[in-house]
């Protein structure tokens, strides 16, 4: 079922469907999410099957506003109910002590659990209409394991077709950040302090202004959190990130041996003089704006059939951290690919 004015009779089937053990997909102010009972374990496990994602892989649970948050995780430091207060609903995810009755399905067999509460008006009616607001609902992004996030139910659609694996489809429009919830770790606090996993559009500075401490860089022995391996938010094209400067002589030395070149930038980037070889999509140039077409350019210009995408490398910093975390790891497994498009090797 897909509407874009959602009823109470959708939300309460999509309800329904979740209790029953069924997968929903539903929007969230970052991307769309794949969403089963986090207290099911074979509904959990349907979605690792649909996604085709690793076993040892967690997933976050998203609770209502209501809901209690003792229900899910023990030994709930200060810090993670300041922050709550602070960004919830919003896109901040906090990795805490998982409560001994809650399905280590969820976790990948870890004894912590990422929670966030969303923000999209969508996922609050649904959270809060699946089991009284007091469930949990286990959402990784609803698409297959590594590739492009969702931003629009199409992209869910495309992703999954029409083969009944996905029960509803709900259409809440285009997720307004774009990217991933940030993720902090506070499970151990007292031997590591608050520890940033995953960021994303809520800053390090933004905690660490509510926390009065500045969350450090993933350590060796961090808990594992959703979409934190190198290769991951990749299209199917190989995706390869230039400065500037760069990228101008790059896209002549492109076409000049006859590849194509399916083009993301954000300033003022003179085509080659065979434009025909390119498509080309202009993103904001500010860290918000990008990072909320991001998934979208990236899916489109994976429809083009270029040899290469090429992404003009936003500037850096805090603000663009996020935007930079999700290129890097979607240009991971493309290493070398311009230079072996320029030397005329074969195609990976």
């Amino acid at each position: 079922m897909d509407k874009q004015d959602l009823d109470q009779a959708a939300i309460d089937a999509a309800a329904s469907a979740l209790e029953s053990g069924a997968l929903v997909a539903f929007p969230t102010e970052t991307v769309y999410g794949l969403g089963a009972d986090a207290e099911n374990p074979a509904a959990v496990a349907a979605i690792y099957a649909a996604k085709g994602r690793p076993q040892d892989h967690p997933v976050i649970v998203h609770l209502a506003p209501e809901a209690p948050l003792d229900y899910w995780a023990a030994g709930i430091p200060r810090e993670a109910r300041a922050l709550a207060d602070a960004f919830w609903p919003g896109p901040l995810t906090m990795i805490l002590k998982r409560a001994p009755h809650i399905p280590d399905a969820v976790s990948g067999g870890q004894d912590t659990v990422g929670l966030r509460c969303p923000s999209h008006p969508v996922a609050i009616a649904l959270l809060r209409a699946f089991k009284g607001g007091k469930g949990g609902v286990a959402a990784p992004s609803a698409n297959k394991f590594g590739a492009v996030s969702p931003t629009l139910a199409q992209h869910v659609r495309d992703e999954f077709g029409q083969d009944g694996t996905v029960a509803m489809v709900l259409d809440g429009g285009a997720s307004q950040v774009g990217i991933e919830s940030t993720i902090v770790d506070l499970s151990r606090l007292a031997t590591h302090g608050p520890v940033l996993l995953r960021p994303g559009h809520i800053s390090a500075d933004a905690i660490a202004a509510v926390i009065d401490q500045a969350p450090a860089a993933p350590d060796i022995a961090a808990p594992r959190a959703s979409g934190t391996l190198e290769s991951h938010y990749a299209p199917h094209t190989p995706v390869a990130m230039q400065d500037s400067a760069t990228l101008r002589q790059t896209l002549a030395q492109l076409a000049g041996a006859g590849r194509t070149v399916a083009l993301i930038h954000y300033s003022d980037v003179p085509l080659t003089d065979k434009p025909a070889t390119h498509a080309a999509l202009r993103l904001p140039a500010t860290p918000d704006g990008f990072a909320h077409a991001l998934y979208a350019a990236l899916r489109a210009m994976d429809g083009h059939g270029a040899d290469v995408i090429l992404v003009e490398a936003p500037p850096s910093g805090g603000a663009w951290l996020g935007v930079n975390d999700r290129l890097r790891r979607a240009a991971h497994g493309s290493t070398g690919i311009v230079h072996g498009l320029l030397n005329r090797e074969p195609l990976p």
